[in-house]
């Protein structure tokens, strides 16, 4: 199971390239997609679920290419949460689920049983019988997250799939993606950091429509190693002075001062020390 793509190009009319010759490959497990808000992210993913013809590159699907004739087959094996899905505001849960099993093609039995499941795994049992106005955007999500999962796609595409979840929901969220991603891709794209760092080992990092970097969690952190510096008893006068020259990633209030952890290649001051870089941290480094 893998998805390779070759040079993957998308211009809009307007002139605007939003995926800049991109190429990768996403192998089983859960796969991280970081970048800011404009970085091409889910330009690509709308590419990834043949919502989008890119202007040029190909997209294989294990060795099937991503063409017309193709894409009833390959739309089969992959489900999609938008980060916008729209639902419909009198329908229940459990009847908008239903709906959408039926859309997939799925029996009435069948979908009932993945139903249930999956009501359970995300604590939406008891609002099941609630109207989608009545929700809230985290519960909105959830019912996202199930209709994506429900027809059990060998590739699950999913865009901000913690937004709206308190930290309890989003860390029943992420072990339930991760436990599917046993023999399934799961390409999951967000902005929260610690979600990526709880889950996956392969991540890419997006700025500008391009990757800065593909590969694994572990090397990016290499990648930072010895450019992240601990700044401790710092005044507000020299924290200021500092916010100016360099990307900080943090800043704590302590007894003793300000508390900042500074990206930069260079040691930014006598009171900084060289610490182990995070994965926010060596984000930073990368797309500075």
């Amino acid at each position: 199971m893998a998805i390779k793509g070759r040079d993957i190009t998308v211009t809009f009319q307007n002139g605007t390239r939003a995926v800049d010759h991109v190429s990768f490959q996403i192998e089983k497990g859960i796969y991280g997609l970081l970048g800011e808000n404009g970085a091409g992210k889910t330009t690509l993913m709308r590419v990834l679920t043949t919502l989008l013809k890119p202007r040029e590159g190909t997209v294989l699907l294990n060795d099937m290419e991503y063409k017309e004739e193709s894409y009833e087959k390959i739309r089969r094996e992959i489900g999609y949460l938008p980060q916008e899905l729209g639902l419909y505001p009198n329908l229940t849960v459990r009847e908008t689920l239903e709906y959408m099993g039926g859309l997939a093609g799925m029996s009435k039995a069948r979908c009932r049983e993945r139903l249930d499941y999956y009501l359970e795994k995300t604590s939406l049992s008891e609002h099941q019988n609630k109207k989608n106005r009545q929700l809230s955007g985290g519960m909105k999500r959830r019912v996202g997250l199930i209709q994506a999962l429900l027809h059990d796609p060998q590739v699950l595409v999913i865009d901000e799939p913690t937004t709206g979840l308190d930290p309890e929901e989003r860390i029943r969220i992420r072990n339930l993606l991760v436990d599917f991603s046993r023999e399934r891709i799961v390409l999951f794209s967000t902005h929260v950091v610690e979600d990526l760092a709880a889950t996956c080992n392969q991540l890419a990092i997006m700025k500008k429509g391009r990757m800065v970097y593909e590969g694994e969690m572990k090397k990016l952190m290499e990648k930072a190693k010895g450019h992240v510096w601990l700044c401790e008893g710092i005044k507000e006068e020299e924290a200021g002075e500092l916010m100016k020259k360099y990307r900080i990633s943090s800043k704590i209030y302590t007894e003793r001062g300000l508390q900042l952890k500074i990206v930069s290649e260079k040691k930014p001051g006598l009171s900084c020390s060289p610490i182990e870089a995070g994965l926010e941290d060596a984000y930073i480094y990368m797309t500075g």
